[in-house]
């Protein structure tokens, strides 16, 4: 069970039976507002109240890495373009739509909605 705080820290819970273990995965110190798994689980978006992204790879127990950074405009959602985990979308709350290439964080593709976007 992956989760984090509000002041931005990934933490696992690795649960069994009746007993449980908790392990801080990673400190962003950005209050993280969504988590998203690729369909393979092998990587985790991260993304904060901010409209920062990272990436965290449980199986290397590294460190999150900062994929995108909030430019002009936060970013409001994201997540993986399937199948695979090479790609993810994001939009940003005045409508853009970005396609990434996670490897290196290089936006392939924009398209503007021309409209301000919310969360229901």
């Amino acid at each position: 069970l992956y989760f984090s705080a509000q002041e931005g820290i990934l933490f696992f819970y690795h649960i069994k039976d009746l007993q449980y273990e908790m392990k801080i995965c990673a400190d962003i110190l950005k209050p993280i507002s969504s988590l998203i798994f690729c369909p393979d689980y092998t990587v985790l978006l991260l993304v904060t109240e901010q409209g920062t992204v990272y990436t965290y790879k449980p199986a290397h127990s590294g460190e999150a890495v900062k994929l995108l950074d909030a430019c002009s405009s936060c970013f409001l959602a994201a997540d993986f373009l399937t199948p695979g985990n090479k790609y993810c979308v994001s939009v940003t709350i005045s409508g853009e739509v970005q396609v990434w290439f996670l490897e290196d964080g290089t936006c392939l593709s924009k398209l503007n909605l021309d409209i301000e976007v919310h969360v229901t």
